[in-house]
């Protein structure tokens, strides 16, 4: 949630902050503002709306200065008006901060600064840092030291940068479970909260942990804890280029993840089955007697996550027979955490920085689970902070609503459990390898779909204007229900709900009427039977049926208003190519209302907060 940038050189100033926040608007895009220190003076602009309205307010302007900071808001607490937005300034002489996170506290701390005579001027949390830093630098000597003191004030969750009029050639940073990198470059230096904005000037990174500071120069970057010991940081290579984050020609991000999805999984069979079929998780770090003993996974996770993590369950317990559990991360850390000792926790998780479901790993590991963990980003907290990791290796995913993540971490679920089954001998090498040479064809069966795009785009335009939708399938399939209907609700902000189809009849089945359209996913499969029955109990009472149907079934068309049909796939693999057409559907009917599919409303890419 919410993004920072800052920048100490001698590149065009409002260039590096508008562009870096602009790459970083997938993170929140309720306001920005930025602040630049010239000639010892502190100046600052903000905006409520997207950056293009903080662009056009300093169109024009001549802003010197080698030294600022910036932010893109995801709005938490207070409205997202200007002022609200960030950087919050404060003092005399002034001081700037930027602020992702949570202050849990800031009510109490606010109402002592009130007091001791401090006014605010927001409805935010973030307020009452710039107050305590304002506080504490008349009676310290640095910056740094005055946001050391301020820090001490906070519970909760942050990710800080801080300019001062008394310092004007540092940012000084610091976090606590919110992300901040230094990008280090030849007589300059920045700082964000993500790798996408500053990928463009430098590939040498540095992640900040929590309880870190950084003091940050033109030629010179120093890290200390937060008692104020410093420490060592290791620079990191970043090995992708900020070509991957732009669109290529599509008109929008998702369509373009969307069709990067064949791709995505040739690259996960070429990182985990490199020769043979024979199945290699080097990152994974657990003892394979570990898996061996194991009589529990624990699968925690949010949104999309949580989907492909009910989709793990069924793979995990049909094939390598160990009782598995899936639970939301933000219920699954105030849980009674039991445990017989035979237990792993896996998280899953696109950015490695999701708040709830990084709180539950530390919690987690306060109860000696040992943490599993499916990221995409390396080097992210949950990379950093896991026993070990299987990468997802979707690639850079801009687009807020989630695509071809998700479709890798299913993939690598299904690997993951090949390799668990071979490990426990519940499954045979043989069958492991059917599913494998299976597995390779996919991306031939996702083209297959997106060759269909017109078709799927047609469809799309005549349920767009309907307001409700219900997703239904079974099996592996109902958790594609789910996740169908998601997608369609973040990006065209229809109501739409997925149900176990059997469960139809005990509720839902009230709200079918001649208006609902009812998407069914239907592929060939152990259940088939059971859906056709649900599909006719939908038609029975005139709901409108599209059906995700395998190809050759002409017995689905007698029930079907609409049909799309995928290759014909050994049941373990529909849930991966099943999800594409939704995907599309969900795209199309977002786009048909002139909705922003790339930046929906209320939404952010990377839930940092709880």
């Amino acid at each position: 949630m919410c993004g920072i940038v800052g920048y100490i050189g001698d590149k065009n100033i409002t260039s590096v902050l508008l562009v870096g926040l602009e790459r970083l608007s997938y993170r929140g895009y309720d306001s920005s503002g930025i602040a630049v220190i010239s000639d010892g003076e502190l100046s600052w602009w903000k905006r409520a709306g997207k950056i293009h309205e903080l662009e056009n307010t300093v169109k024009g302007l001549n802003i010197a200065g080698h030294i600022g900071i910036g932010h893109t808001r995801w709005a938490t607490h207070g409205q997202p008006n200007e002022v609200n937005a960030h950087p919050h300034i404060s003092g005399t002489p002034k001081v700037a901060i930027v602020h992702n996170g949570i202050i849990e506290n800031y009510l109490d701390i606010r109402d002592l600064l009130i007091s001791e005579g401090h006014v605010f001027q927001s409805e935010t949390d973030s307020e009452v840092i710039v107050k305590l830093v304002e506080k504490y630098l008349a009676e310290s000597t640095s910056l740094e030291h005055a946001l050391e003191l301020a820090i001490n004030h906070l519970h909760g969750t942050y990710g800080l940068a801080a300019l001062s009029e008394t310092e004007p050639e540092k940012i000084v940073v610091c976090r606590k479970g919110s992300p901040i990198i230094i990008g280090l470059g030849d007589n300059e230096n920045y700082v964000a909260s993500d790798i996408n904005a500053v990928i463009q000037h430098t590939k040498k990174i540095v992640y900040l942990d929590d309880n870190q500071i950084a003091i940050v120069e033109r030629n010179n970057v120093r890290y200390k804890n937060v008692n104020g010991a410093f420490v060592e940081k290791t620079p990191q290579i970043i090995k992708w280029d900020s070509e991957a984050a732009e669109k290529q020609g599509y008109p929008h991000y998702m369509l373009k993840e969307i069709f990067e999805q064949p791709t995505v999984v040739r690259t996960i069979l070429e990182k985990y089955v490199p020769s043979g079929n024979q199945i290699v998780f080097k990152d994974l770090r657990i003892s394979p007697q570990i898996f061996k003993q194991l009589n529990r996974f624990i699968i925690q996770a949010c949104g999309t996550s949580w989907h492909a993590g009910i989709i793990g369950k069924y793979l995990l317990e049909s094939y390598a027979r160990v009782f598995t559990e899936v639970d939301f991360s933000s219920e699954f850390r105030y849980r009674q955490m039991l445990t017989e000792g035979s237990e792993v926790v896996i998280a899953v998780s696109q950015s490695g920085e999701t708040a709830d479901t990084l709180a539950c790993i530390r919690e987690a590991k306060l109860h000696h689970f040992p943490i599993l963990s499916f990221v995409n980003v390396k080097n992210s907290s949950m990379d950093r902070e896991s026993d070990g990791v299987i990468y997802s290796h979707a690639g850079q995913e801009i687009g807020v609503a989630s695509t071809k993540n998700y479709l890798a971490q299913l993939v690598c679920f299904l690997l993951f459990t090949l390799y668990i089954g071979r490990e426990r001998g519940t499954i045979t090498q043989e069958e492991s390898d059917t599913l494998i040479i299976a597995l390779q064809k996919v991306p031939e069966y996702i083209s297959s779909i997106l060759d269909k795009a017109d078709q799927i785009k047609t469809i799309a335009e005549k349920y767009g204007f309907c307001r409700e939708f219900l997703f239904i399938g079974r099996g592996l399939n109902y958790p594609t229900a789910l996740e169908g209907a998601l997608k369609l609700k973040e990006i065209s902000y229809i109501h739409s709900t997925g149900y176990a189809a059997g469960e139809l009849k005990h509720g839902p089945i009230a709200l079918i009427d001649s208006k609902l359209p009812v998407v069914c996913i239907c592929p060939s499969s152990k259940t088939y039977d059971k859906m056709v029955s649900n599909i006719q109990e939908v038609k029975a009472r005139k709901g409108k049926t599209i059906v995700i149907a395998t190809e050759g079934d002409t017995v689905i068309k007698n029930f079907a208003d609409d049909v799309i049909y995928i290759p014909q796939m050994p049941e373990e693999l529909t849930p991966i190519v099943s999800i594409v057409p939704l995907q599309l559907l969900a795209y199309y009917v977002a786009l048909s209302l002139d909705c922003d599919v790339d930046q929906p409303r209320n939404l952010a890419k990377s839930v940092t907060v709880e």
